[in-house]
Protein backbone atom coordinates (compact mmCIF):
# COMPACT_ATOMS: atom_id res chain seq x y z
CA UNK A 1 0.00 0.00 0.00
CA UNK A 2 1.41 3.38 -1.04
CA UNK A 3 2.01 6.09 1.52
CA UNK A 4 0.90 9.56 0.44
CA UNK A 5 1.20 13.03 1.92
CA UNK A 6 -1.95 15.12 1.65
CA UNK A 7 -1.53 18.89 1.76
CA UNK A 8 -4.61 20.27 3.38
CA UNK A 9 -5.25 23.29 1.17
CA UNK A 10 -6.98 26.45 2.39
CA UNK A 11 -8.57 25.67 5.76
CA UNK A 12 -11.22 28.35 5.19
CA UNK A 13 -12.51 26.20 2.32
CA UNK A 14 -13.83 22.67 1.79
CA UNK A 15 -10.56 20.72 1.68
CA UNK A 16 -10.52 19.63 5.30
CA UNK A 17 -14.14 18.43 5.07
CA UNK A 18 -13.18 16.28 2.08
CA UNK A 19 -10.21 14.88 3.99
CA UNK A 20 -12.15 13.93 7.12
CA UNK A 21 -15.26 12.60 5.40
CA UNK A 22 -13.34 10.41 2.93
CA UNK A 23 -10.55 9.20 5.19
CA UNK A 24 -12.03 5.76 5.79
CA UNK A 25 -12.64 5.20 2.07
CA UNK A 26 -9.18 6.23 0.86
CA UNK A 27 -7.43 4.39 3.70
CA UNK A 28 -8.50 1.16 2.04
CA UNK A 29 -6.27 2.03 -0.94
CA UNK A 30 -3.43 4.18 0.47
CA UNK A 31 -1.83 5.16 3.75
CA UNK A 32 -2.54 8.90 4.08
CA UNK A 33 -0.45 11.34 6.10
CA UNK A 34 -2.15 14.72 6.48
CA UNK A 35 -0.03 17.85 6.59
CA UNK A 36 -2.02 19.60 9.32
CA UNK A 37 -1.45 20.21 13.02
CA UNK A 38 -3.69 18.42 15.48
CA UNK A 39 -4.82 21.78 16.88
CA UNK A 40 -6.02 23.02 13.49
CA UNK A 41 -7.60 19.65 12.72
CA UNK A 42 -9.59 19.70 15.95
CA UNK A 43 -10.73 23.28 15.34
CA UNK A 44 -11.92 22.44 11.83
CA UNK A 45 -13.65 19.23 12.90
CA UNK A 46 -15.51 21.09 15.66
CA UNK A 47 -16.70 23.76 13.21
CA UNK A 48 -17.80 21.00 10.83
CA UNK A 49 -19.39 18.95 13.60
CA UNK A 50 -17.44 15.92 12.37
CA UNK A 51 -15.64 13.22 14.35
CA UNK A 52 -11.94 12.75 13.67
CA UNK A 53 -11.11 9.15 12.68
CA UNK A 54 -8.86 7.46 15.23
CA UNK A 55 -6.23 6.62 12.58
CA UNK A 56 -6.12 10.12 11.05
CA UNK A 57 -2.34 10.74 11.04
CA UNK A 58 -1.18 14.35 11.28
CA UNK A 59 2.04 16.32 11.60
CA UNK A 60 3.00 19.06 14.01
CA UNK A 61 4.67 22.43 13.47
CA UNK A 62 3.25 23.07 10.00
CA UNK A 63 2.71 26.83 10.43
CA UNK A 64 1.27 29.28 12.97
CA UNK A 65 -2.24 28.34 14.04
CA UNK A 66 -5.09 30.75 13.32
CA UNK A 67 -8.83 31.08 13.69
CA UNK A 68 -10.63 29.44 10.79
CA UNK A 69 -13.16 31.78 9.16
CA UNK A 70 -15.33 29.97 6.66
CA UNK A 71 -15.17 31.42 3.17
CA UNK A 72 -12.73 34.20 4.02
CA UNK A 73 -9.63 35.00 1.96
CA UNK A 74 -6.86 35.59 4.48
CA UNK A 75 -3.09 35.72 4.61
CA UNK A 76 -3.11 33.34 7.60
CA UNK A 77 -4.98 30.62 5.73
CA UNK A 78 -2.81 31.24 2.66
CA UNK A 79 0.39 30.87 4.68
CA UNK A 80 -0.86 27.67 6.29
CA UNK A 81 -1.90 26.18 2.94
CA UNK A 82 1.50 26.95 1.43
CA UNK A 83 3.36 25.50 4.42
CA UNK A 84 1.23 22.35 4.26
CA UNK A 85 2.09 22.00 0.57
CA UNK A 86 5.83 22.49 1.02
CA UNK A 87 5.82 19.97 3.87
CA UNK A 88 4.21 17.39 1.59
CA UNK A 89 6.82 18.11 -1.09
CA UNK A 90 9.65 17.74 1.43
CA UNK A 91 8.29 14.35 2.50
CA UNK A 92 8.21 13.23 -1.13
CA UNK A 93 11.74 14.52 -1.77
CA UNK A 94 12.97 12.57 1.24
CA UNK A 95 11.11 9.49 -0.05
CA UNK A 96 9.14 9.26 3.18
CA UNK A 97 6.01 9.10 1.03
CA UNK A 98 5.40 7.71 -2.45
CA UNK A 99 3.37 10.64 -3.77
CA UNK A 100 1.47 13.75 -2.77
CA UNK A 101 -2.15 14.79 -3.24
CA UNK A 102 -3.03 18.45 -2.88
CA UNK A 103 -6.37 19.83 -1.71
CA UNK A 104 -7.56 23.20 -3.09
CA UNK A 105 -5.79 26.46 -2.33
CA UNK A 106 -6.94 30.03 -2.86
CA UNK A 107 -4.47 31.90 -5.08
CA UNK A 108 -5.29 35.30 -3.58
CA UNK A 109 -4.70 33.96 -0.07
CA UNK A 110 -1.27 32.74 -1.19
CA UNK A 111 -0.55 36.18 -2.61
CA UNK A 112 -1.66 37.92 0.59
CA UNK A 113 0.67 35.71 2.61
CA UNK A 114 3.63 36.71 0.45
CA UNK A 115 3.83 33.61 -1.75
CA UNK A 116 5.01 34.57 -5.23
CA UNK A 117 3.67 31.51 -7.05
CA UNK A 118 0.33 31.46 -8.88
CA UNK A 119 -0.32 27.87 -7.83
CA UNK A 120 1.05 24.42 -7.12
CA UNK A 121 2.46 23.75 -10.60
CA UNK A 122 4.42 27.00 -10.74
CA UNK A 123 5.95 26.22 -7.36
CA UNK A 124 6.82 22.65 -8.32
CA UNK A 125 8.76 23.89 -11.34
CA UNK A 126 11.01 25.90 -9.05
CA UNK A 127 11.28 23.25 -6.34
CA UNK A 128 12.56 20.67 -8.81
CA UNK A 129 14.03 22.89 -11.53
CA UNK A 130 11.89 20.95 -13.99
CA UNK A 131 9.37 21.87 -16.69
CA UNK A 132 6.30 20.48 -14.97
CA UNK A 133 3.32 19.85 -17.23
CA UNK A 134 -0.24 20.44 -16.04
CA UNK A 135 -2.60 17.70 -17.19
CA UNK A 136 -6.23 17.60 -16.17
CA UNK A 137 -9.02 15.13 -16.78
CA UNK A 138 -10.18 11.65 -15.96
CA UNK A 139 -9.81 8.15 -17.35
CA UNK A 140 -12.11 9.05 -20.26
CA UNK A 141 -10.16 12.12 -21.41
CA UNK A 142 -7.10 14.13 -20.38
CA UNK A 143 -6.05 17.61 -21.49
CA UNK A 144 -2.50 18.93 -21.06
CA UNK A 145 -1.93 22.70 -21.13
CA UNK A 146 0.96 24.18 -23.11
CA UNK A 147 0.39 27.57 -21.45
CA UNK A 148 -1.42 27.84 -18.13
CA UNK A 149 -2.08 30.85 -15.94
CA UNK A 150 -1.07 33.68 -18.25
CA UNK A 151 -3.16 36.48 -19.78
CA UNK A 152 -4.81 35.53 -23.06
CA UNK A 153 -3.00 38.35 -24.88
CA UNK A 154 0.33 36.62 -24.14
CA UNK A 155 -0.62 33.19 -25.48
CA UNK A 156 0.16 33.74 -29.18
CA UNK A 157 3.65 35.06 -28.49
CA UNK A 158 4.30 32.05 -26.23
CA UNK A 159 3.70 29.60 -29.07
CA UNK A 160 7.24 29.08 -30.34
CA UNK A 161 8.82 26.10 -32.06
CA UNK A 162 11.57 25.37 -29.54
CA UNK A 163 9.45 25.38 -26.40
CA UNK A 164 6.52 23.54 -27.95
CA UNK A 165 8.84 20.86 -29.33
CA UNK A 166 10.28 20.30 -25.86
CA UNK A 167 6.79 20.24 -24.35
CA UNK A 168 5.57 17.59 -26.81
CA UNK A 169 8.59 15.37 -26.20
CA UNK A 170 8.31 15.71 -22.41
CA UNK A 171 4.60 14.99 -22.54
CA UNK A 172 5.12 11.81 -24.52
CA UNK A 173 7.76 10.48 -22.13
CA UNK A 174 5.78 11.23 -18.96
CA UNK A 175 2.13 10.72 -19.97
CA UNK A 176 3.02 7.64 -22.05
CA UNK A 177 0.00 7.86 -24.40
CA UNK A 178 -0.80 4.62 -26.19
CA UNK A 179 -2.74 6.19 -29.07
CA UNK A 180 -2.61 9.37 -31.13
CA UNK A 181 -2.76 12.62 -29.16
CA UNK A 182 -4.90 15.48 -30.43
CA UNK A 183 -3.08 18.81 -30.68
CA UNK A 184 -5.32 21.87 -30.85
CA UNK A 185 -4.63 24.73 -33.19
CA UNK A 186 -4.58 28.21 -31.70
CA UNK A 187 -6.79 30.16 -34.07
CA UNK A 188 -10.40 29.78 -35.21
CA UNK A 189 -10.59 27.10 -37.93
CA UNK A 190 -6.94 26.27 -37.05
CA UNK A 191 -5.94 29.38 -39.00
CA UNK A 192 -7.66 28.50 -42.29
CA UNK A 193 -4.30 28.14 -44.06
CA UNK A 194 -3.04 31.43 -42.66
CA UNK A 195 -6.15 33.50 -43.33
CA UNK A 196 -7.01 33.71 -39.61
CA UNK A 197 -3.47 33.44 -38.19
CA UNK A 198 -0.25 31.58 -38.84
CA UNK A 199 0.57 30.06 -35.43
CA UNK A 200 -0.53 26.66 -36.75
CA UNK A 201 2.58 26.66 -38.96
CA UNK A 202 4.71 26.90 -35.82
CA UNK A 203 2.65 24.20 -34.10
CA UNK A 204 3.07 21.86 -37.07
CA UNK A 205 6.84 22.44 -37.13
CA UNK A 206 7.03 21.54 -33.44
CA UNK A 207 4.98 18.40 -34.07
CA UNK A 208 7.32 17.41 -36.92
CA UNK A 209 10.36 18.01 -34.71
CA UNK A 210 8.89 15.89 -31.93
CA UNK A 211 8.11 13.06 -34.32
CA UNK A 212 11.64 13.13 -35.70
CA UNK A 213 13.16 12.92 -32.22
CA UNK A 214 10.72 10.31 -30.95
CA UNK A 215 10.96 8.16 -34.06
CA UNK A 216 7.19 7.81 -34.27
CA UNK A 217 4.14 9.86 -35.22
CA UNK A 218 2.10 10.24 -32.05
CA UNK A 219 0.60 13.72 -32.50
CA UNK A 220 -2.17 14.90 -34.83
CA UNK A 221 -1.80 17.91 -37.06
CA UNK A 222 -3.36 21.04 -35.48
CA UNK A 223 -7.05 20.36 -34.91
CA UNK A 224 -9.81 22.90 -35.42
CA UNK A 225 -10.53 23.79 -31.76
CA UNK A 226 -14.31 24.22 -32.03
CA UNK A 227 -14.87 20.67 -33.30
CA UNK A 228 -12.02 18.86 -31.54
CA UNK A 229 -14.22 17.84 -28.61
CA UNK A 230 -17.34 16.84 -30.53
CA UNK A 231 -18.38 13.21 -29.93
CA UNK A 232 -17.26 11.92 -33.34
CA UNK A 233 -13.78 13.47 -33.08
CA UNK A 234 -13.42 12.59 -29.41
CA UNK A 235 -13.69 8.90 -30.28
CA UNK A 236 -10.18 9.13 -31.74
CA UNK A 237 -8.39 10.67 -28.77
CA UNK A 238 -7.89 10.09 -25.06
CA UNK A 239 -5.27 12.84 -24.64
CA UNK A 240 -5.32 16.39 -26.00
CA UNK A 241 -2.76 19.22 -25.96
CA UNK A 242 -4.35 22.68 -25.60
CA UNK A 243 -2.49 25.88 -26.40
CA UNK A 244 -4.07 27.80 -23.53
CA UNK A 245 -6.03 27.31 -20.31
CA UNK A 246 -9.68 27.86 -21.25
CA UNK A 247 -9.30 26.31 -24.70
CA UNK A 248 -8.74 22.94 -23.08
CA UNK A 249 -10.47 23.23 -19.73
CA UNK A 250 -13.81 24.71 -20.83
CA UNK A 251 -14.76 21.59 -22.84
CA UNK A 252 -13.15 19.24 -20.32
CA UNK A 253 -15.14 20.65 -17.42
CA UNK A 254 -18.33 20.79 -19.45
CA UNK A 255 -17.96 17.06 -20.03
CA UNK A 256 -16.34 15.74 -16.86
CA UNK A 257 -16.36 18.47 -14.20
CA UNK A 258 -17.23 16.32 -11.20
CA UNK A 259 -14.67 13.58 -11.82
CA UNK A 260 -11.67 15.47 -13.23
CA UNK A 261 -8.30 15.64 -11.49
CA UNK A 262 -5.05 17.59 -11.91
CA UNK A 263 -1.79 15.71 -12.46
CA UNK A 264 1.71 17.22 -12.53
CA UNK A 265 3.80 15.45 -15.17
CA UNK A 266 7.54 15.62 -15.88
CA UNK A 267 8.59 15.75 -12.22
CA UNK A 268 10.67 13.36 -10.10
CA UNK A 269 7.67 12.96 -7.77
CA UNK A 270 4.05 12.04 -8.43
CA UNK A 271 1.55 14.76 -7.57
CA UNK A 272 -2.18 14.74 -8.11
CA UNK A 273 -4.85 17.18 -7.02
CA UNK A 274 -8.56 17.74 -7.06
CA UNK A 275 -9.68 19.76 -10.07
CA UNK A 276 -11.88 22.22 -8.22
CA UNK A 277 -11.48 25.20 -5.98
CA UNK A 278 -11.97 26.01 -2.32
CA UNK A 279 -15.76 26.45 -2.70
CA UNK A 280 -15.84 29.19 -0.05
CA UNK A 281 -19.57 29.64 -0.67
CA UNK A 282 -20.42 26.24 0.83
CA UNK A 283 -17.53 25.76 3.29
CA UNK A 284 -18.57 24.73 6.83
CA UNK A 285 -22.28 24.85 5.99
CA UNK A 286 -22.97 21.16 6.45
CA UNK A 287 -23.51 20.63 2.74
CA UNK A 288 -22.69 17.19 1.33
CA UNK A 289 -19.68 17.44 -0.97
CA UNK A 290 -19.11 15.71 -4.28
CA UNK A 291 -15.97 13.65 -3.64
CA UNK A 292 -15.40 12.16 -7.11
CA UNK A 293 -12.45 14.39 -7.97
CA UNK A 294 -10.71 13.67 -4.65
CA UNK A 295 -11.29 9.92 -4.89
CA UNK A 296 -10.05 9.88 -8.50
CA UNK A 297 -6.92 11.82 -7.53
CA UNK A 298 -6.13 9.13 -4.98
CA UNK A 299 -6.92 6.31 -7.42
CA UNK A 300 -4.54 7.80 -10.01
CA UNK A 301 -1.71 7.51 -7.48
CA UNK A 302 -2.63 3.90 -6.74
CA UNK A 303 -2.50 3.02 -10.46
CA UNK A 304 0.72 4.88 -11.21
Amino acid sequence: MKKIAISIGDLNGIGIQLAIENHTAISKEVEPLYCIDQTMLEQAAKKLNLSIPSDFKTLENIAPCFEIEAGKVSKESGAYAYASFTKAVDLAKAKEVDAICTLPIHKKAWELSGVSYKGHTDALRDFFNAEAIMMLGCSKMYVALYTEHIPLKKVAQSVNEKNLTRFLIDFYHTAKPTQQVGVLGLNPHAGDDGVLGDEETIIQKAINNAHAQLGKEIYSSPLVPDVAFTPKVRENYKHYIAMYHDQGLAPLKALYFDEGINVSLNLPILRTSVDHGTAFDIAYKGIKLNNLSYINAIKYIVKH
